[in-house]
């Protein structure tokens, strides 16, 4: 058998000297040659697996089948096993055949085949994620439905006594029988698989009612009866480690898991409601923690503006919108660009939504007096070089940080308001003088989060006149123009949007602009001269994301009039 490095070299690219180095690490520390170059990033995985298969004589896929796959094996093999050694057997009914990442593991391959009875069959090497990905999708087929798990449970069930669990493993791997267990397991993971950000938890009279939040709307998903309202309750109350004996007072917790190979962070919040507890359940995919600026829908003009803008030595630059607008995306991705080793980031914040590599982080925690304005005092003394607070609320957050970027530090921070130009009358209303309004704020950018036209389901169409007029634009603006929709198709779960974008209006404050904020606070002014001075407004930018094919004018009308 060939050596996999002189295969690596002659067909891959690698140079005689990294692979040299390598097996002096090899010599030293032990290991296997691919998993070190592959840490060294001398090689990728497609890499390493290309060698394999050419050492061993194996075929290498670079995908597996997902459609039309028999799912008996989830019978038979326990997920642990599959996943542990990264194989997973492809019945269809073009043949059958086992996919493995390492083929090496000839024992366990050797067991799986007898347990199937697949010794004829042939093997396939591919990616650890493929075959991590159809190990999820068979077992998701397999488990019982959340609606079934319901129809499922009797009364006495939800008399069962809830044990404390430590959720430290993959929900996908949970094989726990207690109905209550399986059932919030399966609300958490079938959230996660439909790209939910909060699930609600709302007892009625009669029902629970479960919804989920998918691109900033609103589903209804399950209806349960209401003798399971106790114990669901007290299952979730007791993984966010709550006082499940308290239900007369709101209550705030955290729960980590893990689904189908994500690392899930959810934040719970009860309060008490006519007929017993109400909790909303915050998602957070702690496993896509990069933010690029490029990523959020900026276009490129605005973007080199907004880039440009942010590494500024000192000022303040703000975000508005209404909650759950991506303020505060925009300003981590504003973070992860300008983060080098140079300078040096302190944010203080409620809460810290994602961790960032080589940033100090603070969260803010009112029963000790540690408000954003003390925080905020605290974080100056630190030689900072930029400062991120979360959101000025008040007059003493406001006036620290405007001292704050007069005395050279770059300030972020959001605020909570229509449009731009409203920001700057809010700051006024607050107290803070014209004068140190126009000496410290740089810029501010208003944003909406609209939802995206499903590419499985787009259909063109002629919008109406009445339509057209509400984002601006006439029957002449957009001759020749092609409009798109989406129909509704199972991959966007019948609504014809999946995922979101954002349109924004960035309001530079040029000497023009500082000129009238000194004379006026009024901003209908102020966005009138922002929009003579060539501004682009929320809605103009959306009715170009509509003319782009990216949304629909029926969104841009629901989140620009916001």
């Amino acid at each position: 058998m060939r050596p996999l490095g002189e295969i690596l070299v002659e067909n891959c690219g690698l140079s005689r000297e990294t692979l040299s180095n390598a097996l002096k690490i090899q010599e030293m520390d032990g290991g296997r040659i691919g998993e070190i170059l592959i840490r060294q990033r001398a090689i990728s995985e497609p890499d390493l697996l290309k060698a394999l298969s050419i050492q061993f004589g194996i075929p290498y896929s670079i995908t597996l089948p997902s459609e039309d796959i028999e799912i008996s094996f989830t019978e038979k093999v326990p997920i642990q096993f599959l996943k542990k050694y990264k194989m997973v057997p492809v019945i269809t009914p073009e043949g059958s055949f086992i996919a493995l990442n390492d083929p090496l593991l000839f024992q366990p391959l050797d067991d799986l085949r007898l347990i199937l009875g697949m010794g004829g069959q042939g093997i396939v090497i591919a990616h650890h994620q493929a075959i991590t990905s159809l190990i999820n999708l068979a077992y998701d087929m397999n488990r019982d439905s959340a609606e079934q798990v319901i129809q499922d449970m009797h009364e006495e069930d939800t008399d069962l006594i809830i044990s404390e669990i430590e959720e430290t493993g993959d929900l996908m791997d949970d094989t726990s029988d207690a109905p209550i267990i399986k059932l919030v397991n399966l609300i958490m993971s079938q959230a996660v698989k439909e790209r939910a950000s909060d699930i609600h938890i709302e007892p009625t009279h009669k029902r629970v009612k479960i919804r989920y939040r998918i691109d900033g709307i609103l589903y209804d998903r399950l209806s349960a009866p209401k003798h399971i309202q106790s114990a669901l309750i007290s299952r979730i109350k007791i993984m966010a480690k709550m006082n499940i004996a308290e239900k007369r007072l709101p209550q705030d917790g955290r729960i980590e898991i893990r689904i189908a190979e994500k690392s899930i962070d959810i934040r719970v919040s009860t309060i008490p409601v006519s007929f017993g507890e109400r909790l909303v359940l915050r998602l957070l995919d702690k496993t896509n923690v990069i933010i690029r600026l490029s990523d959020l829908g900026m276009p490129e003009d605005r973007l080199k503006e907004f880039e440009r803008l942010i590494s500024s030595s000192h000022g303040i630059m703000l975000v508005t919108g209404p909650t759950g607008s991506g303020k505060t995306t925009t300003l981590y991705g504003a973070l992860s660009t300008i983060n080098n080793a140079d300078i040096n980031i302190i944010t203080i914040e409620d809460p810290i939504e994602y961790q960032i590599e080589g940033i100090g982080q603070i969260q803010v925690n009112p029963k000790i007096d540690l408000t954003f304005a003390n925080g905020l005092r605290s974080i100056v003394r630190q030689d900072p070089d930029v400062i991120l607070v979360g959101e000025i609320r008040d007059l003493e957050t406001a006036e620290i940080a405007i001292q704050s970027a007069l005395t050279g530090h770059m300030v972020f921070s959001t605020l909570h308001t229509n449009d731009s130009a409203s920001a700057v009358t809010r700051l006024i209303d607050m107290g803070i003088e014209s004068f140190l309004v126009t000496s410290s704020v740089i810029a501010i950018l208003a944003q909406r989060l609209v939802r995206v036209i499903c590419n499985d389901c787009k259909e063109e169409y002629k919008p109406d006149h009445e339509s057209l007029k509400n984002i601006g634009m006439t029957r002449e603006m957009v001759s020749g123009k092609t409009f798109f929709r989406g129909k509704g198709c199972p991959s966007c779960l019948n609504t014809g949007y999946s995922g979101r974008t954002g349109i924004f209006e960035l309001m530079l404050l040029d000497d023009n602009i500082k000129n009238l904020i000194l004379r006026t606070s009024d901003a209908n002014a102020i966005k009138r001269k922002a929009v003579e001075l060539g501004m682009i407004t929320l809605s103009g930018d959306g009715a170009k994301k509509v003319m782009d094919g990216i949304t629909t004018i029926e969104e841009v009308i629901r989140v620009s009039c916001q």
